[in-house]
């Protein structure tokens, strides 16, 4: 047999090479083991090949050689040696018996095998006619054998166990069972092939049929199920009242409907628009209530203060009921820590006006699309949040909210902040264009309302765009009204309980509110209320009639024992701690700093989880109090005194410039030695020159200072305003300090080595 080759490792290059110069043009071709070895050792080699005569050379642009090879004989590799850059093979031939003895046994193989070849070729193997005519002119069974292994497309084991079969008749059956398992495969690849035509063919016959049917439909003047749901639509678009541009779409994308094959992937996608275009609801609207006495009776039934945010809305509905027309939306921002009634004011506000509320969650929203919607071109895309809540509203101006802005994420998918600045901004989103719609829709009417437990994470344009409306915490007082008009009663019917089965004192609801919780808001005061609750309903359900009262001697029993201390943590005045007054987003606190000195180089040390602006608030504090080292009455050193600075609670990370006055404090004391006072609380920024700068959050740190008992604050002066907004019984038995410069809080906060003032 003559084959064609390619040859492009450098050892067979070199191989070729040798064989042409020095060995008459013979080269012994064997297979490897593994074909994906790249540079197989003598080992990796079957041990029987084929000697062969190189007929042909020809060097390749690519540095390859193409060789033409016939094959001569068996052989047996003996020995090797690697010369030359490539291996030099003993070998012994193998020598074939010769005139094989034709007994009915070989006559009926070879004719067997001859058979199957032909049958081969009608199942559509790809082998020449001439090979099948060599074939049949074949006497020898070796090399009939040889011909048609050759031909065929098998496995490099299956291959080289014919090869080495020495036997011309035992070789020649290994062929014909692996000829009779290639017509096997053959035979079944037709056979899936044939199913397969035949699915298409009948998706044809299908398709003719339906088409002749319609065409018949038509004749008789009946209607099919396609041209039902086409009409359908049709009437559905026609009662659905819209825009006229956006009944334009909805009449063009139905025409394409009308076109189109009923089983195409494009037909779902089209009709998914043309519900979305009909459900949506372009010009319906809800009557709102302009009766002022009932919306401020709704209000109050509801929530407890928030005077400003009631004020804000009652003026919207006046000034609604005196224009007699229509007026964009208000669109408002609560700010406020966790559980102060932000979500539930929201609702409260739809029930006053008389419309539907809406509310979605951005919180850890990071693609625009969200707000924005999908484009139609991808499979399985929708409108944006925005529009999806306009259609559960069923109404084009609900009071839709827009929870936790202030953690709305951003990455390579885009900006959702952004997205909605077109949204929030009265002047242009009165022709809102979603992604999925394409179409302009009027948001004017809708009174959004956003909420966030801080402002500083919310991009400015956002927030330029909104009213900001700030809901602090509560007091200990305001939280027992509360507990006694709202979540009291709405447990008790929550627990299948009434006020007759049980009874909690005011006395042990403050109990609850000042040993059992620390928060702005009133969440975890609802669930100590809930578990009371529940262990009561417990008792009743297992039979017990009598009433149970909860006073603070017998709380422990219901609740275990308190979570929180009342009293401050340090019972004495002490030098070097400040306690100074933080704002978080879950409400006001107030921290202990601790600062002190050891042996060192002048480092300064900070630890407590600070962030950035904390450190550098306790850099400009070291700075100012080494720079007023003489003024301050520091005699000693400390130049040569690594000083640590430490918040306790180090887990909890902190940050923000208001502890400056703080660690100045606790810092001067330490290097005079002077104790600071338990009693006091501060905050403020400080600057360099030891000006105090105002902060926020004054009321939410006064309300956390009152809870700890803290009776005298000291504030900047230029938060002297901001004090005046805080509710008097919040002020009540607290002396507010106003203080100018460190010199003023010094005076104040600082005790002499002798324990006086």
């Amino acid at each position: 047999m003559i084959l064609p080759l390619f040859v492009g490792r450098e050892k067979s290059i070199r191989a070729v090479e040798q064989a042409v110069a020095e060995y008459d043009r013979k080269i012994f071709l064997v297979a490897q083991k593994d074909s994906k070895t790249e540079d197989p050792s003598p080992d990796e080699i079957f041990r029987f090949g084929t000697v062969g005569n190189i007929m042909k050379l020809l060097k390749l642009p690519d540095g390859r050689l193409k060789i033409l090879v016939h094959g001569l004989i068996r052989a047996e590799l003996k020995k090797y040696k690697e010369e030359k850059n490539c291996f030099i093979a003993k070998i012994k031939k193998i020598i074939e018996k010769e005139n094989i003895e034709h007994t009915l046994e070989v006559e009926a193989l070879m004719r067997n095998v001859k058979s199957q070849m032909e049958k081969s070729l009608s199942l559509g193997k790809a082998i020449l006619p001439d090979v099948v005519v060599i074939a049949n002119n074949i006497d020898d069974p070796g090399k009939l054998a040889d011909l048609i292994v050759s031909n065929l497309v098998l496995k490099t084991e299956e291959t080289q166990s014919v090869l080495e079969i020495i036997d011309p008749v035992q070789r020649l059956k290994r062929v014909n069972e692996l000829l009779s398992k290639e017509l096997e495969v053959l035979a079944m690849q037709k056979k899936i092939q044939s199913q397969a035509k035949e699915e298409m063919d009948k998706d044809h016959r299908e398709y003719y049929l339906r088409q002749q049917l319609k065409a018949i439909q038509h004749e008789l003047g009946q209607v099919d199920e396609r041209t039902e749901e086409i009409n359908e639509l049709k009437a559905k678009i026609e009662k659905a009242n819209l825009p006229e541009e956006a009944r334009n779409e909805a009449e063009k994308q139905l025409s394409r409907l009308a076109k189109m094959h009923p089983e195409a992937a494009e037909s779902g996608m089209v009709r998914s628009y043309l519900e979305w275009l009909i459900e949506i609801p372009w010009n319906i609207s809800t009557e709102d209530n302009l009766d002022i006495a009932q919306a401020s009776r709704v209000l109050d039934e509801d929530h407890y203060d928030l005077e400003k945010v009631k004020e804000r809305i009652l003026e919207y509905l006046s000034v609604r009921k005196l224009k007699k027309n229509k007026m964009k939306g208000p669109i408002l921002c609560f700010v406020g820590p966790p559980g102060v009634g932000k979500t539930s004011l929201g609702k409260s506000i739809a029930r006053a006006l008389g419309r539907k509320f809406v509310r979605i969650s951005l919180g850890g929203v990071r693609d625009e699309a969200e707000i924005r919607g999908h484009r139609r071109t991808y499979i399985g895309s929708l409108p944006g949040r925005i529009i999806q809540g306009i259609r559960q509203a069923g109404s084009n101006n609900p009071v839709f909210m827009m929870d936790e802005v202030d953690k709305i994420g951003a990455d390579f998918r885009g900006d959702p902040s952004a997205a909605l600045l077109e949204v929030l901004d009265p002047e242009q989103n009165s022709a809102f264009t979603d992604h999925y719609l394409g179409l302009p829709f009027d948001l004017s009417n809708v009174m959004f309302i956003a909420t966030a437990n801080l402002l500083d994470p919310i991009l400015p344009a956002f927030r330029d765009r909104m009213e900001i409306i700030h809901l602090p915490g509560y007091t200990d007082m305001e939280k027992l009204k509360i507990a006694k008009r709202y979540l009291i009663p709405k447990q008790l019917e929550e627990n299948g309980i009434t006020d007759k089965d049980l009874v909690i004192s005011d006395q042990a609801v403050l109990k609850i509110i000042n040993e059992y919780t620390r928060e702005a808001g009133l969440r975890n005061l609802e669930r100590e209320i809930a578990t009371i609750c529940r262990k009561c309903a417990k008792r009743k359900a297992e039979g017990s009639t009598r009433k149970v009262h909860v006073f603070p001697r017998n709380l422990h029993q219901y609740l275990g024992v308190p979570a929180y201390q009342r009293e401050l943590e340090y019972k004495s005045d002490e030098v070097g701690v400040a306690t100074g007054l933080a704002w978080t987003e879950a409400g006001g606190d107030i921290i202990h700093i601790e600062a002190t000195t050891m042996k060192g180089k002048g480092a300064l040390i900070l630890t407590g989880h600070l962030g950035e602006i904390m450190k550098e608030s306790a850099q400009a504090a070291l700075s100012f109090a080494r720079s007023e080292a003489e003024h301050l009455g520091i005699k000693e050193n400390h130049a040569e005194k690594d000083i640590h600075i430490h918040i306790p609670a180090g887990a909890i990370p902190k940050d923000g410039p208001s502890a400056g006055v703080t660690m100045a404090t606790s810092l001067v004391s330490l290097f005079t030695n002077r104790p600071v006072r338990k009693d006091v609380a501060m905050t403020g920024e400080i600057t360099l020159r030891g000006h105090v700068l105002p902060v926020g959050g004054l009321k939410q740190k006064v309300l956390a200072a009152k809870r700890m008992g803290i009776t005298n604050i000291i504030v900047p002066a230029r938060n002297k305003k901001d004090i005046q907004e805080i509710p008097k019984h919040v002020r009540q038995n607290i002396h507010f300090i106003y203080a100018e410069s460190m010199k003023d809080i010094l005076e104040v906060a600082l005790k002499n080595p002798n324990g006086d003032s």
